[in-house]
């Protein structure tokens, strides 16, 4: 029986699922929106939800030094602390999304988006524009073979 045994062990080493939690928290304040699979998203919500909590509730070098720990990227932590933390400042938790996507083709492994309550406009915003871009390069490249 487990009873009461937290955790995931992923097929990991404690060392090296600690640095994979790491890597998935980054990607996600980074991106705020990440792509895995339905057990490493489970087991990340409570990783990250405990870093943002840690930067909403103290903007001060101690919560900074103490998220630093984990996430050794100042820039990622800055944008943690300026950004997605003040987004949250109301809100007593609950701050990522799981969706399920269904099982990947390779190996059937089940997978998932995790993400940011509240970043999906964000997200379709940076869609549209990159959408945009792509069209504009299209006509630029098509207008230049016409004219050769």
């Amino acid at each position: 029986m487990r009873h009461r045994w937290r955790g995931r062990k992923l097929g990991r080493k404690s060392a090296t699922r600690k640095a994979l939690l790491r890597g998935l928290a980054k990607s996600l304040f980074d991106r705020e929106r990440i792509r895995t699979t339905l057990p490493k998203a489970k087991e990340l919500r409570p990783f990250a939800e405990r870093l943002i909590t840690i930067s909403r509730k103290g903007d001060d070098l101690h919560a900074r030094r103490r998220v630093l720990r984990t996430i050794t990227n100042a820039g990622i932590v800055r944008k943690l602390f300026d950004t997605i933390a003040p987004r949250f400042s109301d809100r007593p938790g609950g701050y990522l999304r799981i969706l399920k996507l269904g099982r990947r083709r390779g190996d059937a492994a089940e997978m998932a988006i995790v993400e940011l309550v509240g970043s999906e406009e964000k997200i379709t915003r940076r869609k549209r524009y990159l959408k945009k871009e792509k069209e504009t390069k299209k006509t630029a490249s098509a207008g230049e073979k016409g004219s050769a």
